[in-house]
């Protein structure tokens, strides 16, 4: 058994690992073309500092564990296609399953290895995936200036005893001193209480306050006035964490898993909708277990008998069946946001089906075998 396993391992593991390495380096490729329209963009930080090709490297490599982690799937299922048809059309896999491998032992082989992969997946794009992705933003943001938070910046909610602040930070410098933060502040009717500006301030969690600069401080106390304040410094005391705001720096399906139930926690005691975020809480589960789906819909291809000698035609039908179950993935995620469906059913729907499906096709194929 040991020796079926080597065999079956070592031939999907060479072609997935090749699969992958030709995949990231022409998405690699792709990011570098991208990058070299920056080339010799001064430093905002460093006035002896510009954006050199290094820097550009640099930035490639940041993004390849967010570009392993998108292409591990596929590259699992066509490096196992290819594997098997291989195995297959040598007569190989013939061989083995006269000599005792069973559908059953089969299964569970291939099993075993897309769980591999699918917990080598998960490390990548929780932890790797996400620092990685935070330090390319830091670091373009040398030659930047600030990182620029959408188009309307990050929004976060806080609600207090007798009031509620709504609060928006427009950009984060490379340091991590907010940039444009506007707060929003209410009181337990709703109504408008105060509105502040500060061109500049940072976060300090462990005494839980904002330190805020240049602010002006628009309170409305009286119906009838307006009062304006203007001051240098102002501690504006919250709960809200620099965690809660790198957050916004990241799309939802960069975030850490840990980081994506947070924040969803934190939506969820504000009242605020958390849909969005919770089923790509679910995908993130159910993404790194599409290795596994991947593999099971690769195994039909070891029963099927041919001696053509291209495997051309397997590994394309082994591609189009990829794309249609990521096609899948990301229409269900977006039809149940739209619609109110479970974020679980949203998320977990495609691999269900696509699971099922190859354990028909398999089933199909070694009965009428």
């Amino acid at each position: 058994m040991k020796t079926v396993r080597r065999l079956i391992y070592g031939e999907v593991l060479t072609a997935v690992t090749f699969v992958l390495v030709a995949f990231l380096g022409l998405f690699s490729f792709f990011d570098l073309i991208d990058e070299l329209d920056a080339l010799g963009r001064p430093s905002l930080l460093d006035a002896q500092r510009s954006y050199a090709l290094r820097d550009a490297l640099l930035s490639v490599v940041l993004q390849l564990p967010s570009r392993w982690y998108e292409l591990m799937p596929i590259a699992v299922l066509i490096g196992t296609v290819y594997a098997l048809a291989r195995l297959a059309q040598g007569s190989e896999f013939t061989i083995l399953r006269v000599s005792g491998l069973g559908p059953g032992r089969a299964l569970r082989l291939m099993a075993t290895l897309g769980a591999l992969f699918a917990l080598l997946t998960f490390a990548v794009g929780d932890y790797v995936a996400p620092l990685a992705e935070r330090y390319a933003q830091l670091h373009k943001a040398q030659f930047r200036g600030a990182i620029s938070i959408g188009r309307t910046g990050a929004w976060l909610r806080e609600r207090g005893a007798d009031t509620q602040a709504s609060v928006n930070v427009r950009a984060l410098a490379p340091d991590g001193e907010l940039r444009d933060v506007r707060l929003y502040i209410f009181d337990g009717q709703g109504r408008a209480r105060e509105w502040v500006y500060a061109a500049a301030g940072v976060i300090d969690g462990a005494a839980g306050v904002w330190q805020l600069r240049d602010v002006q401080r628009h309170r409305f106390d009286d119906p009838q006035h307006t009062r304006v304040e203007r001051l240098p410094e102002l501690q504006w005391p919250s709960t809200l964490t620099v965690e809660m705001l790198h957050v916004a720096l990241l799309k939802p399906e960069r975030m850490r898993t840990l980081d994506l139930f947070a924040y969803i926690r934190h939506l969820q005691s504000n009242a605020q909708a958390a849909q969005r975020y919770e089923i790509e809480f679910w995908r993130k589960l159910f993404y790194p277990l599409s290795c596994v789906v991947m593999v099971a819909l690769a195994l039909p291809f070891a029963y099927l008998h041919f001696r053509s000698p291209g495997l051309s035609g397997y590994v394309f039908a082994g591609i189009m069946i990829g794309i249609s179950f990521f096609l899948l993935n990301s229409v269900f995620g977006q039809i149940g946001n739209l619609n109110g469906w479970r974020p679980w059913l949203a998320a977990g729907a495609p691999s269900v089906l696509y699971s099922l499906l190859s354990l028909g096709a398999f089933a199909w194929l070694v009965l009428r075998r």
